[in-house]
């Protein structure tokens, strides 16, 4: 495996190189990332129902943690290009390698693919009728789940937002040490398991989730409703304004600091300024 100063030259080589590349490039790994992080919370969401019967429910919050993390294995097995991980591209502006312009212009790239490309799989999945599954169980969980995290307030949402890119940048960080497939699978699959099971927030899954609980909530005829022992009335907080204004904002903000600031820059310090490369 790498060494860790070897990781953190191979994390900024990678930040590097994704903001100088081409834009049509990010711009179609960015609609492949947000759809793969939105199968990630496809696979979450079939392991929640039923797990409110379960006598512990944190078994099946970890079981989730665990299968979403198929979302961030695709994108780093791929190469795809993922907002959150995305933030750690402010280690090559640390280093003056690239310009605030190019830093903010790949960001705004790939933020907006995430987002086209997560709402393509909820344009998806919801013609498809999945969320009808086990008698209307599974959008049963997809409402609720969304309701939750409209919830916080938003220093919660920012604050939730910093500690989930920890550790989604520490899985893409740790990942760059792995040689192997299996290496890089393993090194991202716990530290997403623990950001999901401890209900961290993610900006690009929940341009996944919270549009899909909307298009429930507005769409679902009389039959869904009682059959999954729902009220369309409980979930008047369920709106895009609170999504977009209430969730996304801090929560992005919040990713951009969990992981950029206090993955990227905290090492960058360390490995690069501290302790500076021998090559240098």
């Amino acid at each position: 495996m790498l060494s860790p100063a070897q990781m953190a030259r191979a994390a900024e080589d990678a930040a590097y190189a994704k903001a100088t590349g081409r834009p049509a490039k990010s711009f179609l790994l960015g609609l492949t990332a947000g759809g793969y992080i939105a199968l990630g919370f496809v696979f979450y969401t079939t392991s929640q129902v039923g797990a409110a019967a379960l006598t512990w429910s944190g078994g099946a919050r970890i079981v989730g943690g665990v299968v979403f993390a198929t979302g961030l294995v695709l994108v780093v097995l791929t190469g795809a290009e993922l907002f959150t991980s995305s933030t750690l591209t402010l280690t090559a502006r640390a280093s003056g390698r690239i310009t605030w312009g190019q830093l903010f212009t790949n960001w705004g790239i790939v933020y907006v693919a995430n987002f086209l490309g997560a709402l393509t799989m909820v344009a998806l999945v919801f013609v498809s009728g999945t969320w009808h599954n086990a008698n209307g169980g599974w959008g049963a969980v997809v409402l609720k789940t969304s309701l939750a995290k409209l919830q916080h307030s938003f220093l919660e949402a920012f604050t939730l937002g910093i500690l989930c890119n920890l550790m989604v940048c520490l899985a893409v960080w740790a990942a760059y040490s792995g040689r192997t497939t299996t290496d890089k699978i393993l090194a991202v699959t716990m530290p997403i398991a623990l950001f999901v099971s401890s209900g961290f927030e993610h900006s690009v899954a929940n341009m996944f989730l919270v549009p899909l609980g909307l298009l429930i909530k507005n769409h679902a005829g009389a039959g869904f409703w009682s059959g999954a022992g729902l009220a369309k009335g409980d979930f008047a907080d369920l709106t895009w304004s609170h999504f977009l204004l209430g969730n996304l904002v801090p929560v992005t903000l919040g990713n951009i600091v969990g992981g950029g600031v206090m993955i990227g820059i905290l090492y960058w310090t360390i490995f690069h300024y501290i302790d500076k490369p021998t090559d240098e």
